[in-house]
C-alpha cells in the first residue's frame, strides 16, 4: 500500500490563507499599539528631560494648580516602589523582562481583539520602562499630579499606559467581555 505524503500534509489552502491573514492582524494592531505607546513615552522624557537640562530647573515646573513636572529618577518599581540596591535593581529588570515576554506570548495566544489592545498597551508601557532601566539605570518619573498639599506619585507616560492597560483588563475580565472576538 502506498501512501501518498503530499496529500497527508497537504493544507486545505485557503485555511492556510485564513490563519495567516488573522495572524498578520494580531500581529499588526498589536506592533502598532506598542510602538504608539513607546514613542510617546519616549517622546515625552526625551522633552520632559531636555526642558530640566535646558533651564537648569533643580525644582517643579508649574504646568497648572493640579499638575507639575519634577524630574525624578526611580530606580525601583511603578510609582517609586522598592528603590533598591544595585543587585535587587538588576533582579527587578529581570523579572520586568520575563514578564514582557509573557504579555508577548499572551498576545499570541489571544483570540479577542480587546485581549490584544490591552495586552499591548501594558507591552508599550513596559518596553518604555524597561528601555530607560538599560539606558539610564533608572526610569525618569516627571508627571506630579496633586490637590493642595496632597500629591500622588510621581508617574510617567509608560506608567499610564501600564496602568490604562490593567484597569481595561479588569473591566473586561469582570465584566466578562467574551463574546468580542477577533474580527
Amino acid at each position: 500500500m502506498k501512501i501518498n505524503a503530499s496529500a497527508v500534509f497537504r493544507f486545505p489552502q485557503s485555511q492556510v490563507k485564513t490563519k495567516i491573514m488573522e495572524l498578520n492582524k494580531k500581529i499588526s494592531l498589536s506592533l502598532i499599539i506598542i510602538i504608539i505607546c513607546f514613542i510617546i513615552d519616549r517622546v515625552s522624557k526625551i522633552y520632559v528631560i531636555e526642558l530640566f537640562l535646558q533651564s537648569n530647573v533643580n525644582d517643579d515646573i508649574y504646568i497648572n494648580p493640579y499638575l507639575n513636572f519634577v524630574l525624578l529618577w526611580n530606580k525601583g518599581i511603578a510609582f517609586g516602589l522598592f528603590q533598591s540596591e544595585e543587585i535587587f535593581y538588576h533582579m527587578i529588570s529581570a523579572i520586568i523582562f520575563f514578564v514582557i515576554l509573557l504579555l508577548c506570548f499572551l498576545i499570541h495566544k489571544s483570540k479577542k481583539k480587546w485581549e490584544i489592545i490591552y495586552f499591548s498597551i501594558i507591552v508599550g508601557g513596559a518596553i518604555g520602562n524597561f528601555a530607560d532601566r538599560l539606558y539610564y539605570m533608572a526610569v525618569p518619573d516627571f508627571i506630579d499630579l496633586h490637590f493642595k498639599e496632597f500629591h500622588w506619585f510621581t508617574f510617567n507616560v509608560a506608567d499610564i499606559c501600564i496602568t490604562v492597560g490593567i484597569i481595561l483588563y479588569l473591566i473586561f475580565d469582570m465584566f466578562r467581555f467574551n463574546n468580542i472576538e477577533n474580527e
